[in-house]
């Protein structure tokens, strides 16, 4: 994917990884349009950050997450770049989580990552390029017991991306899933886990340099998965 100061949209966009990610491909020299729940975040970011545009959404509202949407590309493009990073998760045993819950939380985390692919990725085959990419993390690959609302979530985004990966990738659009096996470091982080030395914290900036990397890959050497953690998280 070259540098051409196309658009960059990312979902999601929080204090961490999704204003990282917004620094970072901004810096790359992408317009990027930055969506999230808070106009006040938004607004903050807009003028810290070169080139980015905020839109007030919330992506498990499906019509209001689409018109949105079609609002950035009517108002800056069709997107080059699609990051889906919006997350929720709640957590307890299949006997404790409120069905609700898990619920919303395929929501926010699989049906409107579903949605912003069949949104953006035709636009990106009729170019021939493009990058659709999801961050996720680790419970998508197991079912501990205390995160039966959210692993099962967090397993369809990855099977979902994998199965556009395999329909679109040969169609010159590059689909990738991002896994992060870490605690992000964060205000509230850093008080849930505050005697942990530095070093057991992923840092926001390193992530949106590894998601940078993965858009950047050849077309002779695409990845799909991409796993990283602290260099002492065990695993």
């Amino acid at each position: 994917m070259k540098e051409e100061g196309g658009v960059c949209l990312i979902t999601g966009v929080g204090p961490g990884t999704g204003a990282a990610m917004a620094r970072r491909f901004a810096e790359g020299g992408y317009r990027v349009a930055m969506l999230a729940r808070d106009q006040e975040r938004l607004d903050k970011l807009e003028k810290e950050i070169p080139n980015s545009r905020g839109f007030v959404c919330d992506v498990a509202d499906t019509d209001g997450f689409i018109a949105t949407l079609a609002r950035v590309k009517a108002e800056m493009g069709a997107p080059k770049i699609a990051i889906h990073n919006a997350v929720r998760g709640t957590f307890g045993t299949f006997l404790e989580i409120d069905p609700k819950d898990l619920e919303l939380n395929f929501c926010i985390n699989a049906m409107a990552f579903l949605h912003l692919a069949q949104t953006v990725v035709p636009d990106m085959i009729v170019a021939s390029e493009g990058v659709l990419l999801m961050t996720g993390n680790t419970s998508a690959y197991r079912g501990k017991p205390t995160f039966a609302g959210f692993a099962p979530t967090k397993a369809a985004q990855r099977i979902l991306a994998e199965a556009i990966a395999r329909d679109a990738g040969p169609k010159g659009v590059h689909v990738a899933f991002v896994a992060i096996d870490a605690v992000i470091d964060l205000p509230w982080t850093r008080k849930m886990f505050g005697e942990k030395p530095d070093d057991y914290y992923c840092q926001p900036a390193d992530i949106a340099e590894e998601c940078f990397r993965v858009a950047h890959q050849a077309k002779s050497a695409w990845s799909f998965e991409s796993v990283i953690r602290p260099h002492g998280e065990f695993w």
